[in-house]
């Protein structure tokens, strides 16, 4: 068992699973460059260009990502997208890879590999630099790890699901509920034994100083993350973003064609003794998103273990049920509807087309895509309406914005046009406090006209920004106008604890 167990993966094998990572992250470097900066990026950017232990809405590991990658790329899309991309290909590798550590021979690894690159989910985390990028992977190599565990019997790979868990929880709380499973999951099955060797406290231990600098900065900070989140999921639950979380499972976070291979994985991990501790690696907290109301892609990254496993048991069931020619059809038609489903999910999902009917089909079902678009024109309206401000006025003028985007593409871009540094109210903008002295002059923008008139004195309607009629995203529907205010009707103390908001 020993020397089965630590077989290495065939050089002929792999390669295949390489080739299949490396198509896919050719399509991701040639196409992220179209479009802009999905206003989440302008965030982490922002956050770049002020290192922390800790951020409002996120651990610090995305940030600090996306500060290499401004010293290295600057403000290249593709540049800065390189390193989801990079992730969402060791994604598409790892899951092969665990087909193969179920025992699964090339064309299991290749089924699995493909599959989870043709979903919808892997396949958008390749396309934005977001913290779900970086925790979808790590969601899958601590599942890998996992299986590494239980099939060496070596307990010393509890220090790798450790390892992986650690980085996780400095990248995306959510990865908890995956680590409760984990937890569950060795506990529930035989593998519990390893729960008694000091590996596995080891592997706890150094989970917990990975992430011990986080939570010194969230003790320091009153845990604000928790009340972020805590208004976030309340928010998400009254605009209906919870609705549909069992359908969506079906058709977003894998591919359809795929469903009945990751069905297929739960009842083997299931049935097995030696891997049932996976089964419940997906089953807790898919219970816990469920009873908690949590959205769809919050389950994610624990298909690629359930697909991997699924491929290893269909490609046992076809080889001892049916002959060559039915099995071969079968095949066909399972590969032709897999590869339909993800072509029809590219053309959704990925800014194929800088122009056409493509990249109209893409924005219209894409809301993602639509929230990449206009942010450099913002910020040229802001610089055109400080420059028609009277000389004398420029010296003493702000900008204050509404959200996060705004915040970012002002920071961003603005340098450029010698604006001012943006004043925001939201999220880690707020604990970096507004500037002193404070302008007397404000360009409002990410207001309504009645809650900038409650805020501010003086202000007067000076632009707008995006056009519904030629694009409805977020700000040309909610946010189109640009004031030119005085200052807060509070003094600046009072309006910056008054108008503290998370977002």
């Amino acid at each position: 068992m020993q020397n089965a167990s630590t077989t290495l993966q065939p050089r002929a094998e792999r390669m295949p699973l390489l080739t299949i990572a490396a198509l896919v992250a050719a399509i991701h470097v040639l196409t992220n460059g179209r479009y802009g900066f999905h206003r989440d990026e302008l965030q982490f950017l922002s956050d770049a260009l002020h290192l922390d232990w800790g951020f409002v809405p996120y651990p610090p590991f995305t940030p600090f990502v996306e500060r290499i990658g401004l010293h290295l790329f600057g403000l290249s899309m593709v540049g800065l997208r390189i390193f989801s991309v990079i992730a969402q290909s060791a994604v598409i590798y790892v899951s092969g890879l665990m087909a193969f550590e179920l025992g699964g021979r090339l064309k299991a690894q290749c089924t699995a590999a493909v599959a989870v690159a043709l979903s919808p989910l892997p396949l958008f985390q390749g396309t934005e630099f977001q913290y779900s990028s970086f925790d979808f992977l790590w969601w899958v190599l601590a599942a890998y790890f996992v299986i590494r565990l239980l099939k060496s019997e070596d307990p010393r790979w509890c220090l790798a699901v450790g390892a992986t868990v650690g980085i996780g929880l400095m990248t995306k709380y959510a990865i908890a509920f995956f680590t409760v499973g984990i937890l569950c999951g060795l506990i529930f099955s035989s593998a519990r034994r390893y729960l008694r060797t000091p590996w596995f406290w080891g592997g706890i231990l150094l989970a917990f100083l990975i992430c011990l600098p986080n939570v010194i900065w969230q003790a320091r900070h009153g845990f604000i993350s928790w009340h972020f989140l805590n208004y976030i999921h309340a928010r998400d639950i009254r605009w209906g973003r919870a609705q549909g979380f069992l359908v969506k499972q079906l058709w977003l976070c894998t591919n359809f064609f795929s469903v009945p291979l990751w069905i297929a994985g739960l009842i083997g991990y299931l049935r097995s003794p030696r891997y049932r501790a996976l089964a419940w690696m997906y089953l807790l907290p898919l219970a816990y998103f469920i009873a908690a109301k949590g959205i769809y892609y919050y389950l994610s990254p624990a298909y690629p273990m359930l697909i991997a496993m699924g491929a290893v048991m269909a490609e046992r069931w076809l080889a001892a049920r049916l002959r060559t020619v039915p099995r071969r059809a079968l095949q066909a038609v399972f590969f032709a509807g897999l590869a339909g489903s993800g072509l029809y999910a590219c053309a959704m999902i990925l800014p194929l087309a800088s122009n056409g009917p493509l990249k109209q089909f893409a924005l219209h079902k894409n809301e993602t895509l639509r929230e990449e678009i206009g942010w450099e024109q913002l910020v040229q309206t802001i610089a055109g309406i400080r420059d028609s401000l009277p000389a004398e006025q420029r010296s003493s003028t702000g900008v204050l914005v509404g959200n996060y985007g705004e915040q970012g593409a002002v920071e961003l871009f603005g340098p450029a046009y010698q604006l001012p540094p943006p004043i925001s109210l939201t999220n880690s903008a707020w604990l970096r406090g507004y500037p002193t002295p404070p302008p007397s002059t404000l360009i409002v923008v990410g207001f309504s006209r009645k809650t900038a008139d409650k805020a501010f004195v003086g202000c007067q309607l000076a632009g707008h920004n995006g056009d519904i009629t030629v694009l409805k995203n977020e700000e040309s529907e909610y946010h189109p106008d640009i004031f030119v205010c005085g200052s807060p009707r509070l003094s600046w103390p009072e309006f910056w604890d008054e108008y503290q908001s998370f977002g």
